[in-house]
Formats: C-alpha cells, sequence, structure tokens
C-alpha cells in the first residue's frame, strides 16, 4: 500500500521485523533464565540471561523484548507478584535507561543501568521474599545492602562478563540488527 512508508521503508516490513527482534530477544531471555534457574533466582544470582540487557544500545526492540522475556521469566521463577510485576518494570526501566546510553556513542556505559537498577531495586524485595546471604567476613551490614552487594555482583558479572563482549561483537556485525530494505 502506497501510503505506508516511513523513512522509506514500508511499514509493514518494519512491524515485521520488530516483532522477530521483540520475540528473538523475549524467548532468549526466558528460556536462559529457566534454563538455568538454580543460578537464575534467589539472594545470590547470577542470571545469565541479563547478558542480553545490553541489547537495547542496538536497538530499541529490545526493550520490549526484554520486559516480555523477564516477565515470562519471573512468572515462571515461582517468586510471585513482587517478582513479576516490580522486577520486569525494573527491566523495563533499565533497558530504556540502556536504550538512552546509545546516545552517548560510549558502549561501555551501556552495561550500568541494569547492574544499578537490579542491584538497588531487586534487593528492595528480594529482602522481604529471602533471609540475607550468610557473608561472615561482611558483618554488621544491613540485610540490604547484603542483597545490593550479591545481586550487584551478579549482575556485574552477567552484564560487564558476557553482555559487554556480546554488544562489542554486535556493534562489529552491525547487520543483525539493521533495519528493512526500502
Amino acid at each position: 500500500h502506497r501510503g505506508s512508508y516511513c523513512h522509506g521503508f514500508r511499514l509493514k516490513d518494519m512491524t515485521a521485523r520488530y516483532i522477530v527482534h521483540v520475540s528473538i530477544i523475549g524467548a532468549l531471555y526466558a528460556s536462559l533464565t529457566v534454563a538455568l534457574s538454580p543460578i537464575s533466582y534467589g539472594p545470590l544470582q547470577i542470571r545469565v540471561s541479563e547478558a542480553l540487557t545490553v541489547l537495547p544500545y542496538i536497538t530499541p526492540s529490545a526493550i520490549l523484548g526484554l520486559f516480555i522475556g523477564c516477565f515470562i521469566a519471573n512468572w515462571l521463577g515461582g517468586l510471585g507478584p513482587w517478582d513479576i510485576f516490580l522486577g520486569s518494570f525494573l527491566t523495563l526501566i533499565a533497558a530504556i535507561m540502556t536504550y538512552l546510553t546509545s546516545k552517548t556513542s560510549r558502549p561501555w556505559l551501556a552495561p550500568l543501568p541494569p547492574i544499578l537498577i537490579n542491584a538497588f531495586g531487586v534487593s528492595a524485595y528480594l529482602q522481604l521474599l529471602f533471609e540475607p546471604p550468610r557473608m561472615p567476613f561482611l558483618g554488621g551490614i544491613p540485610p540490604y545492602l547484603l542483597f545490593v552487594i550479591t545481586v550487584g555482583m551478579g549482575e556485574i558479572i552477567a552484564c560487564y562478563g558476557l553482555g559487554y563482549p556480546l554488544l562489542r561483537l554486535l556493534l562489529k556485525h552491525k547487520g543483525v540488527f539493521r533495519e528493512p530494505a526500502g
């Protein structure tokens, strides 16, 4: 249909590609989280799927994909409404902020929003669901801060240890998330 063009691209093609990107990212996030569930949930976690949280730096379709994937993973994770709704909302906020880091042309900033938002946000409700992790060398630290440390460490491993190398690789191969041809 002649009138459905946007910046030289047919809207139908853009919508289909967007839906495919959202679906793939969401499915990857959810399946990685659930497949690695022993380390994906709880006070000591390394959610490997968080490596994907750098993708909004490359494509805005990752924002919705990460939100949907996280919602499904948290729904299947069994930690209840706090994790399903608040955890997924925090992922959405982190994804939007990661997208905004792309405006800086500094890819090393992309992992920061998910690390900070999850370390401080997820910890707020995890302390209501779990006993604080036992860390004798950190005695006397309030439970919330223990969760910030443990969740933050897991996020650093996932986002900088796995996600940042993934981002650098994808930036070298920009065609992976290319816009549809006109």
